[in-house]
């Protein structure tokens, strides 16, 4: 009796391995070469390039500007302004501008009241340019414009009052001229001072 024939089936191996080696092969041909910079990757960023400091300005120095404190008001001149003051034997600055005035290298004074002990501080400098030019200005922004100290630009007067305290300050030339007292309580008061000391200043 003949017998019954069986299908053989072969093995799917062969096909699926086939596939899988062309996975494989697109894989490797998809992927970047050992080394191979990706074109579509940033260049990578160099470090920034050392600046160059520029080396600091040096400070302008106090211009010394030393004077006997007669040489800038006289005898005559104190007692034209008013007889009871004198110079001041203890005298020591403490007004802002007079203060401002010897660290500028001035030379700072006092006037003494016999009568009712009041101080008149004044003084003048010679600050380097920059120093004279900002405090021209601090003047401008903090005080009122006196014409009748002089004329601009040969000379620029400014007044200020603050509490008690009323401060006359001149430009001219070099030099920066301050007031300062409880004395002067409108510019007027320190009209006569002011004129005699800008007489008084060495030629610039």
């Amino acid at each position: 009796m003949p017998r019954p024939l069986h299908l053989v089936r072969t093995p799917a191996f062969g096909p699926v391995l086939v596939a899988a080696a062309s996975v494989l092969l697109l894989a490797g041909c998809s992927g970047a070469m050992p080394g191979a910079t990706d074109p579509a990757a940033p260049p990578a960023s160099e470090p920034p390039a050392a600046t160059a400091t520029a080396p600091a300005e040096p400070a302008e120095e106090p211009v010394p500007f030393e004077v006997a404190c007669d040489a800038l008001l006289s005898a005559d001149d104190v007692y034209a302004f008013n007889p009871n003051y004198g110079a001041d034997p203890g005298f020591e600055p403490s007004a802002d501008g007079i203060v401002g005035i010897v660290d500028e290298g001035g030379t700072a004074c006092g006037l003494l009241n016999q009568t009712n002990g009041a101080v008149i501080e004044f003084g003048a400098a010679t600050p380097p340019p920059g120093a004279l030019e900002t405090r021209r200005g601090d003047a401008a922004l903090s005080s009122h414009v006196v014409p009748t100290y002089g004329t601009p630009p040969d000379l620029e007067g400014y007044f200020s009052r603050a509490g008690d305290v009323g401060e006359a300050q001149v430009f001219t030339g070099p030099y920066w001229v301050v007031i300062d007292s409880t004395e002067l309580i409108e510019p007027g008061d320190a009209q006569a001072l002011v004129a005699a000391l800008v007489a008084n200043l060495p030629a610039g």
